[in-house]
């Protein structure tokens, strides 16, 4: 059962090895609800499960060549719902693809390394906060 201050997490990743390193590392160090996916298509097909952030990999063609690529997967995630916010993982450490990612509507991109969790809980903290002023903001302006 999700309480309030729990966030529901999409890890997507075809590294099985980084994605349960990546949902240990959020369901110990915080009140996370983390469900992970191996293919852009499994997530897609879960969206309905209403998550709060998705951490999706540049890739994502290391189980199946023809799979979906990190691009396409958030190109449809923000046609379905363009208001959840997505974080792009990858080990391309290329200011090129970081743009692209920004110019498909990420909300930012992490280049795998030892500190990239540090790095995505720091963003996903700044995602709440965003979202907060937002709400504030909102109920400010339908005051006036």
């Amino acid at each position: 059962m999700k309480n309030e201050k729990q966030i529901k997490l999409f890890l997507v990743d075809d590294d099985a090895l980084f994605l349960k390193l990546l949902e240990i590392e959020f369901l110990r160090s915080a009140d996370f609800i983390v469900e992970t996916y191996a293919t852009g298509e499994l997530c897609l097909e879960n969206l309905s499960h209403n998550p709060d952030v998705i951490i999706l990999d540049y890739y994502l063609d290391g189980i199946d060549k023809v799979a979906m690529n990190g691009l396409d997967t958030l190109d449809k995630i923000k046609a379905a719902n363009p208001d959840i916010p997505v974080v792009m993982l990858s080990s391309q450490d290329k200011i090129e693809v970081a743009i692209s990612c920004m110019h498909h509507r990420a909300f930012d991109y992490v280049v795998k390394s030892e500190t990239a969790f540090v790095r995505l809980q720091k963003i996903i903290s700044s995602i709440f906060r965003f979202k907060k002023m937002e709400k504030e903001l909102n109920w400010y302006m339908d005051r006036m």
